[in-house]
């Protein structure tokens, strides 16, 4: 039997991820080929302070900044096969989870499987029709190297594992060109000592809206969080006030908030989320619509149904990441070889867009069709009984919603608190 060339396209925990489970399959599965476009794995993790673009021209991708800490416990947030340090807290600095990484890609010897500095210009599906009718895909990858040098090759199936926390997302509103301030997207904030005694306005109060608007008031800034949500009822520290958002900037600079109070500030963050963007691919080619906040239709949060050898690791929203990505990856590689049958195209297609119209129906909003936080775990389950893989242990979910409870709680409290497993079903915490 002929080995199945896998190209995985990004050296972040999904790519890792995905490069881990190919390579303990080599009777399936050539060993992959992994184009990282950085120097370095660990995407997201990977903490860079340039901003704009690396020497290449491309856009800086990794979206971390210096202070942050994990909103989930490493005992939620490892892969399920691979633990953490014992010894470490629970919630780490970020540089801890590169590290993690790190020691993940030496224990299943992934580092030269990886070809750093790489460009991946153009993802094409080859259709071949073979005997009896069969079509076939094939794919043709373009990539280029530092110097320059372009090559292309032909893989059986690709792994898309570029993240979707790079190409910032900034909200339309009229007379922004009129902010006499500084605007940024939290994509480019880094720390929070420049903005000390400023007056910042942070819109969107999502996770990093929230954590960045305590960096900044910790050091001096006025701090208006502008949001849509149920306004908090926690304590907020000194320094940051709730509001709406902004509706608009008038013509002398000053913002306009939805519910008509004006006010100035030195400073417009956006926290605003990211869009998918994927320039190597031609969505109309797939079949796929990709929007700023939504892909589809993507059978299982995974794959086109026309093509089902492309898959996306980790595009669903509001997911315990690792995980996650350990559960798709195996599903995706069951497809591959064999072990999950799927049903036609058209059967996968229809149930993409049944389940869309169900959420649509329930009010959920088009922008949030790919968050399934509720869902998620009722999802791997079904990919792991699908494929035939362990489920992952209730543990993790009972332990995820405790810490998500304590987050809406206790918002600058909630990561001193420190977690042991004890059993698959059972953690509690403890003292460090």
């Amino acid at each position: 039997m002929m080995l199945q060339r896998v190209v995985v396209i990004g050296a972040g925990a999904a790519g890792l991820c995905a490069a881990r489970h190919i390579l303990s399959r080599l009777n399936s599965f050539a060993p992959p080929v992994v184009l990282e476009l950085t120097d370095n794995i660990g995407g997201t993790w990977c903490y860079d302070e340039r901003v704009g673009t690396y020497d290449n021209g491309q856009p800086i991708h990794s979206s971390m900044y210096r202070d942050l800490k994990t909103n989930l416990p490493k005992e939620v947030m490892m892969f399920p096969d691979f633990p953490f340090d014992p010894e470490l807290k629970s919630f780490l600095p970020h540089q801890e989870v590169q590290r993690y990484l790190e020691k993940y890609c030496h224990r299943h010897n992934i580092w030269p499987h990886i070809r750093f500095n790489t460009v991946v210009e153009r993802v094409m599906p080859v259709v071949k029709t073979t005997t009896g009718d069969k079509a076939r895909t094939t794919w043709e990858v373009t990539s280029s190297d530092s110097s320059g040098c372009q090559k292309t090759e032909t893989f059986d199936a690709v792994f898309v594992c570029s993240g979707h926390y790079s190409d910032p997302y900034i909200p339309n509103i009229p007379g922004i060109e009129n902010f006499k301030g500084k605007v940024l997207h939290s994509h480019s904030y880094k720390y929070a000592e420049p903005f000390s005694g400023l007056s910042v306005v942070v819109l969107g109060a999502k996770a990093s809206g929230l954590d960045i608007s305590i960096e900044l008031a910790k050091v001096g800034a006025q701090v208006t969080l502008g949001h849509r949500q149920p306004r908090f009822t926690f304590p907020l520290p000194p320094g940051i006030t709730q509001s709406t958002s902004v509706a608009a900037v008038e013509k002398d600079g000053s913002l306009r908030f939805e519910d008509g109070s004006v006010s100035t500030a030195d400073v417009l963050l956006f926290c605003t989320g990211y869009n998918f963007k994927f320039p190597f691919l031609d969505a109309a080619q797939l079949g796929l619509e990709i929007q700023s906040h939504v892909m589809s239709p993507l059978y299982r949060y995974m794959f086109p149904p026309a093509f089902p050898s492309l898959f996306f690791i980790g595009v669903a929203k509001l997911i315990c990441p690792f995980p996650h990505f350990h559960c798709q990856v195996q599903f995706a590689l069951a497809v591959l070889d064999g072990t999950v049958v799927l049903p036609s195209a058209a059967q996968m297609e229809d149930e993409v867009r049944q389940e869309q119209q169900e959420k649509l129906e329930s009010g959920v909003k088009q922008r949030h069709l790919l968050n399934i936080q509720q869902d998620q775990w009722d999802y791997c389950q079904t990919l792991a009984r699908t494929a035939g893989f362990l489920p992952l242990p209730p543990v993790i979910q009972s332990l995820y919603v405790e810490v998500w409870r304590q987050r809406s709680v206790h918002p600058q409290r909630y990561r001193m608190t420190n977690y042991k497993l004890t059993s698959d079903t059972q953690w509690e915490v403890v003292n460090v």
